[in-house]
């Protein structure tokens, strides 16, 4: 999956036609794709969905949307192509938390909903590996998560508490732009 993510990626940025349909599974799955760069891993892009959409069409969607449309980064270059790593996360056992707090860190992903401080209903998420990743405690990544999420205003126990919460967990697989490279050549050599 990790290796189509890059083809698709690769076929974009050089303006060729797109790779051909992958030899895995195409079952319907929600999933996210995200990119980081360099050996520090620093995160380049990162977008999915909730949705279950077929792995095929899903990954070619989110490499790219991931790679050039995530609004916090500019359009990804082809110069960045070589010092990327990319990861999937293929989404599972969703369930409503009681509360802000129903959730393990390093084991559950969390989607919040909440209202901002104009009464709009807005939506965040982190992936599971975000917090720890992060050494944030579960105050920190809601906090971290309602300010993702758009909210300006002051983040008080009760704006915690009226935030209605959906854990989940993820099955991740990645590959850097080394391993990326060794499959292709593997690949060209009539090897699998």
């Amino acid at each position: 999956m990790c290796y189509f993510c890059f083809d698709v990626l690769y076929c974009h940025l050089y303006n060729l036609q797109p790779p051909q349909v992958p030899s895995f599974c195409n079952e319907n799955y929600p999933l996210f794709v995200t990119w980081k760069i360099g050996k520090d891993q620093k995160l380049r892009g990162c977008i999915g969905t909730f949705n279950e959409m077929q792995l095929h069409q899903g990954l070619r969607e989110y490499a790219i949307t991931s790679a050039m449309k995530d609004s916090r980064f500019s359009p990804m270059s082809r110069e960045e192509f070589p010092s990327l790593h990319v990861s999937v996360s293929i989404l599972c056992h969703f369930e409503d938390g009681a509360d802000y707090t129903d959730w393990d860190l390093g084991t559950h992903g969390i989607r919040i909903e909440f209202n901002n401080e104009r009464g709009s209903k807005k939506t965040a998420t982190f992936l599971p590996e975000v917090p720890t990743a992060q050494g944030w405690d579960k105050i920190q990544t809601i906090d971290s998560l309602l300010r993702k999420g758009g909210f300006k205003g002051s983040v008080t126990p009760d704006v915690r508490r009226s935030i209605r919460l959906v854990r989940y967990q993820s099955e991740m697989i990645s590959v850097t732009y080394a391993d990326y490279l060794h499959h292709c050549r593997s690949r060209s050599q009539g090897e699998h």
